[in-house]
């Protein structure tokens, strides 16, 4: 499955702002709280990897031309 640039920003945003709202009160909230920062860090995991990806496509190796033997023709 692939998710697009604007859904994997999306996705982290929601994350952030979940993450600056939570308030610790019991091990549900901390266990949350974990849950959440494993998912902040996946998807910054995938977003370097496709920022990765997408620096590999644009560089597109520059092969010297041959040059071409023309057979010499006497007339």
């Amino acid at each position: 499955m692939s998710l697009s640039k604007r859904s994997l920003i999306t996705l982290m945003d929601l994350v952030e702002i979940k993450l600056s709202c939570i308030e610790v009160m019991d091990r549900e909230d901390a266990r949350e709280l974990a849950t959440l920062e494993a998912a902040k860090r996946e998807l910054t995991i995938i977003m370097q990897h496709a920022a990765q990806a997408r620096r590999n496509a644009e560089i597109v190796p520059f092969a010297k031309p041959q040059a071409v033997a023309r057979p010499l023709v006497h007339a």
